[in-house]
């Protein structure tokens, strides 16, 4: 990856919600263009790491610096599952939002702003449910539909909180490609995640587990060693390339998780 410039950069950023602290003192840098991925175990602080890129989070101490124009040119996707999908609106009312920030609620959208919702349908492969309401779609569509209110709003740091978690296999690569052509636009993609083989193959990896366990590219981060302090006891088998995680997150059965293979790109 060709790194130009610093997207977000946080020095000893501490992180609380109240009394509780969710990420201790800890520093990193997000590169753009590129995907970083945030991942860790359940309430680690990855998506306290979001918010407070987004502005959303004001920090206990430390700080967290955005290099970009105005907070406008941040776009955050939320999970679906943090969303009332109930709501009476249709998937192209959604996406249209998203040019409220620029326009304002009650000012007449411009052309541009038109072809830019449009397009992010287009993106997104939403252009034919555009008239139904969020109740009528699947889970895979609904995602859709956020991912394509973030693409439509201005932005050069797209936020995406698990994007790829619990949706059927043609959305997730549908996702995934726009994702990369993000990338290739000039933006900053931040993730977070559960699913380790989707961090080992991301551009820049920040692994947290109440605060900053480790950061920088995945071969460097992604080791036994670092894993095991993200994880504790639930790193199963470390060593000889291969590392197995028994996380809630993960799929589970009748009788045992679902684990997920990582092979660590050295070996």
């Amino acid at each position: 990856m060709r790194v130009s410039e610093i997207a977000v950069e946080a020095t000893d950023l501490t992180l609380a919600y109240g009394s509780h602290v969710a990420i201790a003192a800890s520093s990193f840098v997000v590169p753009r263009p590129g995907i970083t991925a945030v991942v860790g175990p359940n309430g680690s602080g990855k998506s306290t790491l979001l918010n407070a890129i987004a502005g959303l989070l004001t920090p206990m101490s430390g700080r967290v610096e955005v290099h970009t124009a105005t907070r406008r040119e941040i776009s955050y996707v939320l999970q679906t599952t943090r969303v009332n999908n109930s709501l009476p609106v249709t998937v192209e009312e959604v996406v249209t939002m998203a040019r409220y920030a620029s326009v304002g609620r009650f000012r007449r959208l411009t052309k541009r702003d038109r072809e830019a919702v449009s397009k992010a349908m287009e993106r997104t492969g939403i252009v034919e449910v555009r008239r139904r309401h969020l109740h009528h779609l699947s889970g895979g569509q609904r995602q859709r539909t956020f991912v394509a209110q973030g693409l439509a709003q201005e932005h050069s740091i797209l936020l995406l909180d698990e994007p790829l978690s619990g949706i059927d296999v043609t959305t997730s690569q549908a996702i995934d490609k726009v994702i990369h052509k993000e990338v290739d636009d000039g933006c900053a993609v931040i993730l977070t995640t559960h699913d380790l083989t989707e961090a080992s193959v991301a551009d820049h990896v920040i692994l947290v587990a109440g605060r900053v366990v480790a950061t920088g590219p995945p071969t460097l981060v992604m080791t036994p060693e670092n894993l095991a302090a993200a994880y504790g006891t639930s790193v199963l088998h470390p060593g000889e390339g291969l590392t197995l995680i028994d996380d809630p997150a993960h799929t589970p059965t009748d009788t045992w998780h679902s684990h997920r293979a990582v092979r660590h790109p050295e070996a």
